[in-house]
């Protein structure tokens, strides 16, 4: 994963550190424009409180309201100022409203009753005060914004050493998935936090499958070395039974498949511990397949009109082509057609196609995954995809969605077109 996905783990938490910045700024954003409002408000109430009454003693002493103030009746005073000064006592209660309304914005109204239904009345401009407060406002949004700048990057930064470990992880994970079980994570020196919990564990389980696999692969090799003692006697005998007696056939026929299968078991053994080695040789692939389908003896249809000349060994080859097609006859259904396009090779039947535990975990050996595809002892595919992976090609099972049936696919690579 880039450094630059946004779905990578160090955006995500540096976008959660913004969020929980812009947070604490809106919060303490929010308090103190509450705060400073409030105090503008005080202000302006003081100062309106204060023009108020030098007006009503200049009123009291000269008889006349000063320029600044003016006296209005009741029915003339702005409804909520009017409001305010009818709980006021009928004389020497002060009034006062702040109008943050159009058209008389920003303005705070004093007013006190003089009586006879008059009311002496100032008003105090306030747009200092929320000029001070938008300017207030202004300076925290660029404040926060500024604080992001440096905030995101240097949260990126922060989680850098746990990505990295993460990746590590990551990447040593794929190698035991493809088969280096000696790769490990490690954790030596490092905080136990859960990271190192993880790798650890994941240590532990590499270790175990480890353990478990060259324990299968040497009971495997094992049994199939013991028993091929025992097999070259059964076959010594079988051939010394009389040639008309039928149990002589019958006895023969098992004993084929008995050493069929135990030379199944040492090649698998051999691809396990990795003694195999491809010898490429160039050969015209569809020839070479067509000759194998026929040597298999086989009702196969072979068509290799788009074949080419490959760089490969063709003894894997013809390993991996007549243990598909024997496959395919085997557990699937006729007509059973192989197709060789350029290094391509299919092999396909009209049966039931392959179960979905095969298309989803590959080939285990000793298990057919489902009974309508026969019986057997699943080594045939499980040997074809380990020459595969020796010769360096890629072997691919799916089931036909349209006329039903399995298909086998192997792909050697890019070949030169040849003259077969």
């Amino acid at each position: 994963m880039g450094p630059l996905n946004p779905r990578a783990l160090r955006w995500k938490i540096a976008a959660l550190t913004a969020t929980a910045c812009c947070a604490v700024a809106a919060v303490i954003g929010f308090l103190v424009h509450d705060a400073t409002r409030e105090r503008g408000l005080r202000v302006g109430h003081d100062r309106t409180i204060t023009r108020l009454v030098a007006a009503e003693r200049e009123l009291s002493r000269t008889g006349k309201a000063p320029p600044d103030a003016d006296v209005r009746t009741r029915q003339e005073l702005p409804e909520p100022l009017a409001r305010d000064l009818a709980r006021q006592p009928d004389t020497g209660g002060y009034a006062t409203w702040y109008d943050a309304d159009p058209p008389n914005w920003y303005w705070m109204w004093g007013a006190v009753a003089l009586g006879d239904g008059q009311v002496l009345v100032v008003r105090d401009d306030m747009s200092t005060e929320v000029r001070s407060l938008q300017l207030l406002d202004r300076s925290i949004v660029k404040s926060v914004l500024t604080a992001l700048v440096f905030v995101v990057p240097l949260a990126a930064l922060a989680t850098e050493p746990i990505n990295r470990r993460l990746r590590h992880g990551a990447r040593t994970a794929r190698r035991i998935a493809d088969g280096e079980l000696d790769a490990r994570i490690g954790s030596a020196g490092r905080a136990r936090d859960e990271i190192t919990e993880m790798s650890v564990a994941v240590d532990d389980m590499a270790t175990a499958l480890q353990r478990k696999l060259e324990n299968e692969r040497r009971f495997t090799a094992d049994v199939a070395h013991e028993l091929r003692t025992p097999l070259m006697g059964l076959v010594t005998a079988a051939g010394l039974l009389p040639e008309s007696d039928e149990a002589t056939h019958l006895v023969r026929d098992r004993v084929r498949a008995l050493h069929a299968l135990i030379e199944d078991l040492l090649e698998i053994s051999r691809l396990d511990a990795g003694a195999e080695r491809a010898r490429p040789d160039a050969v015209p692939l569809g020839e070479m397949v067509a000759d194998v389908v026929r040597r298999t003896g086989t009702e196969t249809a072979v068509t290799t009109g788009e074949a080419g000349t490959v760089e490969t060994d063709p003894r894997r080859v013809e390993r991996i082509v007549v243990n598909l097609v024997t496959n395919a006859h085997r557990h699937g259904a006729a007509p059973v057609e192989v197709t060789v396009v350029g290094a391509r090779i299919s092999v396909r039947d009209h049966g039931p196609g392959f179960p979905a535990a095969l298309l989803e975990q590959g080939p285990q050996r000793f298990r057919t995954g489902a009974g309508e595809r026969g019986r057997g002892h699943g080594l045939g595919l499980t040997v074809a995809q380990g020459q595969a992976a020796v010769l360096g090609a890629r072997l691919t099972f799916a089931n036909d969605p349209d006329g039903g049936g399995a298909i086998a696919t192997l792909d050697l690579g890019a070949g030169a077109p040849g003259e077969g």
